[in-house]
């Protein structure tokens, strides 16, 4: 059986297509016309609305009896065993092509003028921030961006015929056990944005070294006479780039661009850039100084990309968020709630700033489910500091995904550890969840479920 390239294939199988980074390229492969199937797990995700408005919603089991016949390329994430997935190798034994998610990627990247948001944090709105910042400008982007949807752009992948392509460059390993390379080691991109580097997938990158090695091997990608665009505010970030012709931006003078103030009122940001002696605002309709840096990201590569400076500005006022980033979820009984993916320290910290400053006249209860045991256990110190934000803190069970359980540490320990520093901290399992808050809320009480596993999932039962 021949094995094509992604771009000639006419049936494309995704193991694992309820993923995020999976469904969003899956969109892409069907507007190109291709068949698309999927299997995977039967639990509920994030991205069941945007699967079932394309049709994609009847998804098999994983099984290796059950690929579908005519199926002449599988791709498969680093979830599920990866590479070792019983359905991915029975592929392969009748002669199909079997690659992964990141190699895929890089394959539909090819014909494009690429553009790859790199960074621990921030890779998600920026990537959307950039892509409704091309559309408004009429330059009919491709994009692929793991989210269950973008707003504006009401999916999180799509294929066209435009030159420009937005991705997110992922620097997780491409199969964990098989395959720990960078996921972004197969994108060679003419434009690279960095929002930050520090220290995150310890299960993979066991020092901050070697998560700086990852990310030189992916600025080397990097395509000759492209633009490199760095959160000057990250010193492993800079440290890494000072020598290669870098653009950086941030909240410090230091850069070449940066966030001199930004000021919150009324569900909106009034943000002031400045560049040099100039100067000037614009409004966004999402919190947080992080996301004031985010959107001068994509300001700046919008203008490298040709798009001029009014046309960048209105984009970015109307945009209006992507789906588990500070989403609001709903109001009941003068409570908010609202939904954010933030798993690691700094997320975490930003994100509670930000609901600090968008509700000032608000108490925030924020719902954290720790994403990954070796995270936890490995950046505890760090999670002990992250919550000062929060007037109450309420610490469920470890999310393990890929990961065995690891009795060494906990949800408990996590909540014990960060109530040294903050009183105001509670351990509750998660079946206990719903019945806790429903006991705890009261009037003009935020509630905030934050973490990257199945957290958002609490709302159902709250509204």
């Amino acid at each position: 059986m021949n094995t094509p390239h992604l771009h000639q294939a006419n049936h494309v199988h995704f193991v694992g297509i309820k993923g995020v980074g999976m469904t969003a390229l899956a969109l892409c492969i069907q507007d190109m016309g291709k068949i698309v199937t999927g299997s995977d797990v039967a639990d509920d995700f994030v991205t069941a609305e945007v699967l079932h408005q394309r049709g994609l919603d009847d998804i098999g089991q994983i099984d290796d009896q059950n690929v579908p016949q005519g199926t002449d390329l599988v791709v498969y994430t680093g979830a599920h065993q990866g590479a070792n997935n019983s359905q991915v190798k029975a592929a392969e034994s009748t002669g199909i092509r079997t690659i992964s998610h990141a190699e895929a990627l890089g394959e539909l990247m090819e014909q494009k003028l690429g553009i790859s948001v790199c960074g621990v944090g921030g890779k998600t709105s920026t990537s959307a921030m950039l892509a409704n910042i091309l559309e408004y400008a009429n330059y009919k982007p491709s994009f692929v961006i793991g989210v269950g949807k973008v707003l504006n752009l009401q999916a999180p992948g799509r294929m066209t015929d435009g030159k420009h392509i937005v991705v997110e460059a992922d620097e997780y390993a491409i199969s964990p056990g098989v395959d720990n390379r960078p996921r972004f080691i197969y994108q060679h991109p003419e434009v690279i944005i960095c929002t930050n580097i520090t220290h995150d997938h310890p299960d993979i990158y066991k020092t901050i070294d070697d998560t700086k090695n990852a990310f030189t091997q992916f600025f080397d990608n990097l395509k000759p006479g492209g633009k490199l665009i760095i959160n000057g505010d990250s010193p492993e970030a800079r440290e890494l780039c000072k020598d290669r012709g870098a653009i950086f931006y941030g909240s410090s003078n230091t850069n070449d661009w940066y966030v001199k103030d930004s000021f919150v009122g009324q569900g909106r940001q009034l943000v002031t850039i400045a560049h040099g002696k100039q100067e000037f605002n614009f409004m966004l309709s999402v919190p947080g100084t992080y996301n004031a840096t985010n959107a001068l990201a994509a300001y700046i590569a919008a203008l490298e990309l040709g798009v001029d400076h009014q046309t960048a500005i209105e984009g970015l006022q109307l945009f209006r968020g992507s789906k588990r980033r500070f989403e609001k979820i709903g109001e009941q009984n003068n409570c908010v709630y609202f939904d954010d993916y933030a798993h690691h320290p700094i997320e975490v910290m930003e994100t509670l700033k930000a609901a600090r400053a968008w509700l000032p006249l608000y108490r925030i209860v924020c719902i954290f489910q720790p994403h990954t045991y070796s995270r936890t256990k490995t950046l505890l110190n760090e999670f002990a500091a992250a919550f000062k934000y929060a007037d109450q803190v309420i610490i469920t069970d470890i999310y393990g995904a890929r990961e065995q359980d690891d009795p060494t540490i906990s949800g408990y320990q996590l909540a014990k550890t960060i109530k040294e520093n903050r009183p105001n901290v509670t351990y509750v399992p998660k079946e206990e969840l719903a019945n806790h808050i429903k006991q705890i809320r009261q009037p003009y009480d935020m509630i905030l479920t934050m973490g990257a596993g199945d957290i958002y999932k609490l709302h159902q039962q709250l509204l």
